[in-house]
């Protein structure tokens, strides 16, 4: 895990303490909860040619929900960096979620055979809501995929609401990659709700980050990137609670290699009540305008769809 391997331990000990791991794992402190089968799918492409498909299922021995669960994953991911041709992982998760505490916590942390990955993330619910985070992943680039290049990403949010109809949301950033060089991030969104009868709300979202070592490998690693993107979001619940959100903008990115540019960015997405008669699906699809290794910016395309049945 490099040099942020002792975070992610700290990190892992501070989010699940002994007792919250007991109470996930023993029946007699938590009683059994009703197993779950679900599966997903997402497909990605831009317009380098470079295509990733996921497709996983998750076995639950127990079940309550999106935020209360245990069980284990089981994934395919197949790559194709470049338009180079498909080369696939199997990987392998346990998967744990559960509120301890007061905190939301959740874990997904597995291997692909070669390396540990996954994610783990806590966050509370209080008004100034705080969360961390860390995931770890290889790139998907050839030189990631055929070489074993990953990342592993830390950082924190912080909520700090203004009033009833302003907040903002500050996130802070350790992103370590094989190799030599690590990345400094800072993100910030400011939201303001226009209309709350209809969940709308204008978002101003920044985004910053430095390397250490640009260009060691072959992704996007310029000295600084920055971009700043202007949202119009709807967010709606029916009367039955399906929840739905649409969201875009356009704004502009730069880095140290280029000068100011558009940057685009739409996203929609439908989720079902929590288990709703059994069953819950998820459904959602981006578009938005990032850097290449070159500089230029180009479509990129995400769809992901998920469903659950509870038992």
């Amino acid at each position: 895990m490099n040099r942020i391997g002792p975070l992610i331990a700290a990190l892992v000990l501070a989010v699940f303490p002994l007792s919250a791991s007991a109470q996930l794992l023993d029946p007699a402190i938590d009683p059994a909860i009703d197993p779950a089968v679900g599966a997903d799918f997402s497909y990605s492409t831009d317009a380098d040619d470079t295509e990733v498909i996921r497709a996983g299922v998750n076995l639950d021995a127990q079940y309550d929900g999106p935020e209360d669960y245990l069980g284990v994953r089981l994934e395919r991911a197949w790559f194709n960096p470049l338009g180079q041709g498909f080369t696939h992982d199997d990987r392998a998760y346990l998967r744990v979620a559960k509120k301890v505490d007061g905190w939301n916590l959740a874990a997904t942390v597995g291997t692909d055979g070669h390396s540990a990955i996954g994610s783990i993330n806590a966050h509370d619910n209080v008004k100034f809501r705080k969360e961390v985070f860390v995931e770890r992943d290889i790139l998907e680039t050839p030189l990631g995929v055929n070489g074993g290049i990953y990342y592993t990403f830390a950082g924190a949010a912080l909520d700090l609401p203004l009033d009833d109809r302003n907040v903002a949301t500050v996130v802070a950033g350790y992103q370590d990659f094989t190799g030599e060089n690590h990345r400094l991030h800072a993100r910030a969104t400011f939201v303001h709700v226009l209309k709350p009868d209809l969940g709308l709300s204008a978002q101003l979202r920044v985004r910053y980050f430095r390397d250490s070592v640009p260009r060691e490998f072959d992704y996007y690693s310029p000295r600084w990137y920055v971009q700043v993107l202007p949202i119009i979001q709807m967010r709606r619940t029916t009367d039955r609670g399906w929840r739905l959100l649409a969201a875009g903008g356009v704004g502009a990115q730069r880095d140290s290699n280029s000068d100011w540019r558009r940057s685009s960015y739409l996203n929609a997405q439908v989720t079902s009540p929590d288990v709703s008669n059994g069953w819950a699906v998820k459904a959602a699809a981006t578009f938005s305008e990032t850097p290449t290794t070159s500089g230029l910016s180009y479509n990129y395309l995400l769809f992901n769809l998920g469903i659950v049945r509870a038992f």
